[in-house]
């Protein structure tokens, strides 16, 4: 698909990485729960060793495919052309239904980190979340450059009070020593609350190929600005563990009261209120990144037939698809009332059903198409990539596990997580119906 796109308008290197940076973190907020679930051995472990079989694959996934087919619609084109209309459907569908959960979360999350300076915001928060979520809508609709520069800006504030938190514990020269990475005590649902709390804050890198035609010299341009987001993710995270570690900051207290509190103890209440703030940009600069990837999708599914092709319309001045973005904000609007627990179980079952489809996708392309052009290439045969994407299939089966064996509370959400896989068949089924009608009324 050739870009409507002017390249002075595309994202380069550091806009994109921004924006990645946003889609898959916005800073370390929703980690907040992870010391209750496992403690400060199981935290640290998990911190350090998740990402690299959790997210390393991923990445490394859709480097290739998108270096390959670096197109509008991102992941729902590479499964719709290597497996099938139908597959693709599903992939589309998924990331749709999660994305809308997704969504809800970064509203909330604003009205949290708000609430250090204004404690009686959540008696207005239905309001303040709505504009929330329809200021970055508006921002969606003004096109792919604002919001790129937009996520620059805001991940400084974002990031800059964890450098300062960051070096406020390295300065402090009481004693103190790392705890030894360990799970041991750690109970079997804890362990799989810990895994979906880990992988939700490190998920989301394919999500930001659906606009790659927005995107200038693509294969080039992600390449380098996905190694520079996931560096800065990595640092922020084991920054902001150390610092929370080195405090001592009681588990359920973070939980409850989220980084400025961390911020307070060390520092005294500026910190608190940096943190805070830092809070509130970060769930801004994630609504709008993660709404500008989910956006494309839709569009590009209503132009296969497969939604209703109204959806596919663009803005006549803008360019882009206003129509898409209005019904995610509509849908993101009922939906701010759930909970963070229940909200990243469903995110990470459906974000990992769609991400086990482009892993199927890649070794399909290798064994079926092995001399097509790859400007990046996974340095693996056909065999050793099998054995790399076990790895994350295996901490998604325990993560998964973990959530039926705990209570109701998580319980719940998980069946709902399986069932919304299961409606994909059902969305499928009533498409080819329609479609079976239209060509009837078209006489085809």
């Amino acid at each position: 698909m050739v870009s409507r796109i002017p390249v002075r308008k595309r994202l380069r290197v550091l806009q994109l990485a921004a924006v990645i940076f946003f889609t898959v973190s916005g800073g370390p907020f929703g980690l907040e729960p992870l010391l209750g679930y496992a403690g400060a051995h199981g935290a640290l472990l998990l911190l350090l060793v998740t990402p690299f079989i959790w997210d390393v694959p991923a990445i490394l996934t859709v480097m290739e495919l998108n270096s390959m087919m670096p197109v509008e619609g991102g992941y729902y084109q590479w499964v719709k052309k290597t497996l099938g209309l139908r597959f693709g459907f599903y992939e589309g569908w998924w990331t749709w239904l999660y994305t809308f959960v997704d969504l809800a979360i970064y509203p909330v999350l604003f009205v949290e980190y708000a609430s250090f300076f204004f404690p009686q915001i959540a008696a207005v928060k239905v309001p303040v979340c709505l504009a929330v979520i329809w200021i970055g809508a508006f921002l969606n609709i003004l096109g792919i450059s604002p919001v790129g520069k937009t996520s620059i800006m805001l991940s400084i504030l974002v990031i800059t009070p964890f450098l300062v938190l960051f070096f406020i514990a390295l300065k402090d020269t009481g004693h103190f020593s790392l705890p030894t990475p360990s799970l041991r005590g750690i109970t079997f649902p804890s362990l799989g609350m810990a895994l979906y709390t880990v992988m939700w804050n490190f998920f989301g890198w394919d999500n930001t190929t659906t606009y790659a035609g927005e995107v200038d010299k693509p294969a080039d341009t992600y390449l380098k600005s996905t190694g520079i987001a996931f560096i800065t993710v990595i640092l922020v995270y084991v920054m902001v563990m150390y610092a929370t570690l080195r405090f001592g900051i009681n588990a359920q207290v973070l939980n409850d009261e989220g980084f400025p509190a961390l911020g307070s103890l060390a520092g005294g209440r500026w910190l608190g209120g940096a943190l805070s703030l830092a809070g509130m940009a970060g769930a801004l600069g994630l609504y709008a990144a993660v709404l500008l990837s989910v956006s494309r999708v839709p569009q590009v599914m209503a132009g296969d037939k497969l939604l209703p092709a109204k959806i596919h319309t663009l803005h006549k001045r803008y360019k882009t698809p206003y129509i898409s973005i209005v019904i995610c904000a509509v849908v993101v609007s009922f939906m701010i009332l759930w909970s963070f627990e229940q909200l990243i179980i469903i995110d990470v079952t459906l974000y990992g059903s769609g991400l086990f489809l482009e892993f199927i996708t890649l070794i399909k392309l290798r064994i079926t198409d092995p001399g097509r052009h790859r400007p990046f290439r996974i340095p693996l045969s056909t065999t050793g990539l099998c054995i790399m994407l076990v790895l994350p299939v295996i901490v998604f089966s325990i993560a998964v596990s973990g959530a039926f064996a705990t209570e109701a509370g998580t319980f719940v959400p998980a069946v709902f997580a399986l069932s919304a896989l299961v409606s994909a068949e059902i969305g499928w089924q009533i498409i080819l119906q329609w479609r079976k009608r239209m060509r009837k009324v078209n006489g085809e």
